[in-house]
């Protein structure tokens, strides 16, 4: 993932992808540090970064910003704060450093690190399918940002990556979701889910599931136009898959054939 190269000189402090570390916080009762110049307490951060001292570490770039607001070694000492908030765990911390690096430097050089490590403090925080996604969606917000605002950078192309994991995941929940209600004859709420899946995450694994499911509800409803085009729709794009092939049998036992039908707001999709 992109993580900082340390540099004893803010100048020269490049963001560029890396493998990650573990870093920690400081805590608030230990003593406080003694008043030195910016370049001796980032060059300490560093030092203590590169011995794997990292809650040290993370106190001494603090104590930059803390000490010398407005030198140049603040600035970087902000955003290297934030990482090691990051690495550590500490994603809510990390994420309010990266805010007031961006508040304060929206146009400084390591904007696009800093706004792909936002990125990666919701990405790492995606939970399983069966628990509350708020996360995975702020992840999608953020990497999606990330590639918007600098399309031709390291940071995006990971951040793509990065956003098909996330959009199979968020499907996943939708199709677990779906498969709920289903199995209990609430057919309505199944294909609301279902539809989801086609709409939002249509190039995720999940599709060929989704459109079979689509087959089920509509068929249990009396819809059969809607679910001869989901069949049809099923067969055209994926006509080697399992869904497909359980979904034209079932139509077949109503005496039905996948057919796209006139109206369907699957014809709009695919």
């Amino acid at each position: 993932m992109p993580t900082p190269i340390f540099s004893r000189r803010p100048a020269l402090a490049a963001l560029v992808l890396l493998a990650g570390l573990a870093l920690g916080a400081c805590s608030s009762d230990e003593p406080q540090v003694p008043d030195q110049p910016p370049e001796v307490l980032y060059n300490q951060g560093y030092d203590l970064i590169q011995t794997g001292q990292y809650k040290q570490a993370a106190k001494m770039f603090d104590e930059v910003e803390r000490q010398h607001p407005y030198s140049t070694w603040a600035t970087q000492a902000q955003l290297m704060s934030a990482y090691a908030h990051y690495v550590n765990n500490e994603y809510d911390d990390a994420i309010i450093g990266v805010e007031h690096f961006l508040d304060l430097h929206p146009g400084h050089r390591n904007a696009p690190y800093a706004y792909y490590l936002k990125a990666l403090c919701y990405y790492e925080q995606i939970v399983d399918v069966g628990r509350d996604q708020k996360n995975t969606e702020l992840a999608l917000q953020s990497l999606a940002e990330v590639v918007a605002r600098f399309p031709n950078t390291d940071y995006a192309r990971d951040a793509s990556l990065k956003l098909d994991l996330t959009r199979d995941h968020l499907a996943g929940k939708e199709m677990e979701i779906g498969r709920y209600y289903e199995t209990r004859g609430q057919w309505v709420a199944a294909i609301n889910r279902f539809r989801t899946v086609i709409e939002r995450f249509q190039t995720t694994t999940h599709v060929p599931e989704a459109l079979s499911r689509l087959v089920e509800c509509y068929l249990a409803l009396g819809v059969n136009d809607e679910a001869q085009t989901a069949g049809a729709v099923l067969g055209y794009n994926f006509p080697g898959s399992d869904w497909y092939q359980d979904s034209y049998a079932l139509l077949t036992s109503h005496d039905l054939e996948p057919e796209r039908k006139e109206g369907s707001w699957l014809n709009a999709i695919f």
